[in-house]
């Protein structure tokens, strides 16, 4: 799943770059927030504040950082297995990792999905262990965990709450909810079996949904009194748990929605789509007030290649006549304002529509130069893979 939005980065861990979305402070603060004021107190009576708030804040960051190792080994796996990793985002949820593309076979999907939960029940194990060890007598035999808990200094109370914590983290992603890593196991299965990539995010995506929809209802159910089994009861555990069907909804919705994206442009070449020709250069040398007045005002580009004597040079865009006042549009001219050929991603011919795609996503641009030899061939532009969309999207129904 992708989810490309601002963020604090954290940093690059194996060569991938980290980033905080800023939902991700909300979870933080309701985390340590419910072990400083609640579980911690109820275990040991007899802690202080400091001890209390420190240690749930100490809890709250490794909790995170057993996410990331869970993203982590999603993300290192899809590298090894040749998809390129554009970022790992922790927000309000969790973590995800943002795949450039969707993996090649169903066997790297299962794969990649797979090693996720199987971090966070191994992580899970090792911190019980470790509990179990700084415990030394407390957590063993035939005794009340709660009261062993309780009987415990505060290393082995913190591990006693992170090591299962990451057991569950593990089992939840294992629901078969798509795009849980358990819906993207379920995907790989239908893949394999139907050889189609479309028909198995199609019947994942349904269960996922449905999964969502079961959440939803029954976070309502606990919301009003109900007690639901595993979940339990209350108002605000209820809501949260609804909260999280929306979520997943939502993101069912979106990732079978990329999944058709990445199948319509999948093998299909630049040249294909692109604009062949420069029929729209400009001058670098034209006036600023011309460029608005004879170009843009006419049609409805909005940005031009800017070709000397047959020599792309660079784009120019509505954006960039933005930056400048009116009152010197006389006086300057498209060079200076231009994005120079040196600073473009441009794209080739031959390349794969969804390539370029991500290209237009990465630089948020409209469009990319398509360069062939060193020679612009055409432009292609969002509008135009839209379009290819749009009548593949038609054809299939």
């Amino acid at each position: 799943m992708r989810v490309d939005k601002p963020g604090l980065p954290l940093g690059r861990f194996f060569g991938v770059n980290v980033v905080i979305d800023w939902s991700w402070i909300i979870i933080f603060l309701l985390v340590t927030w419910s072990l400083a004021a609640g579980l911690f107190p109820s275990w040991h009576p007899e802690w202080g504040p400091a001890l209390s708030w420190g240690l749930a804040a100490a809890a709250s960051l490794l909790f995170f950082a057993s996410i990331l190792a869970h993203e982590l080994a999603h993300s290192l796996v899809a590298k090894a297995r040749g998809l390129p990793v554009r970022s790992i985002t922790l927000f309000i949820f969790g973590g995800v990792s943002n795949l450039q593309r969707e993996p090649a076979s169903a066997g790297v999907e299962f794969v990649i999905a797979l090693v996720g939960p199987v971090t966070s029940i191994a992580l899970g194990i090792l911190f019980t262990a470790l509990g179990v060890a700084s415990g030394g007598r407390m957590f063993m035999g035939p005794v009340n965990p709660i009261r062993s808990v309780s009987q415990a200094g505060p290393l082995p109370t913190l591990l006693a709450w992170l090591g299962p914590i990451n057991l569950l983290i593990g089992i939840f992603n294992l629901i078969p909810g798509f795009p849980l890593d358990g819906g993207r196991l379920l995907r790989a299965v239908i893949w394999s079996v139907t050889g189609n990539l479309r028909t198995a995010t199609r019947w994942a995506t349904r269960v996922g949904r449905l999964v969502a929809l079961l959440f939803i209802l029954a976070g309502l159910a606990m919301a009003f009194g109900a007690r639901v089994p595993l979940f339990g009861t209350g108002f605000i555990s209820g809501l949260w748990l609804a909260f999280i069907g929306w979520f997943l909804n939502d993101a069912a919705i979106a990732g079978e929605r990329a999944a058709e994206v990445y199948e319509s442009l999948r093998n299909v070449p630049v040249s294909q789509l692109m604009r062949p020709g420069v029929t729209t250069a400009i001058p670098p040398d034209l006036a600023v007030s011309s460029l608005v007045y004879d170009w843009i005002m006419p049609g409805d580009e909005k940005s031009f290649p800017v070709m000397d004597n047959g020599r792309f040079e660079g784009v120019v865009s509505v954006d960039d006549v933005r930056k400048l006042p009116q009152d010197v549009w006389d006086y300057k001219k498209v060079s200076e304002i231009m994005t120079p050929a040196t600073r473009l991603l441009a794209v080739s011919p031959g390349e794969e529509a969804i390539q370029a795609l991500d290209k237009l996503e990465d630089t948020n641009v409209r469009q990319v130069p398509v360069m062939d030899d060193g020679h612009l061939v055409g432009m292609l532009r969002r509008r135009d893979i839209a379009r290819w969309l749009e009548l593949h999207a038609q054809s299939a129904r």
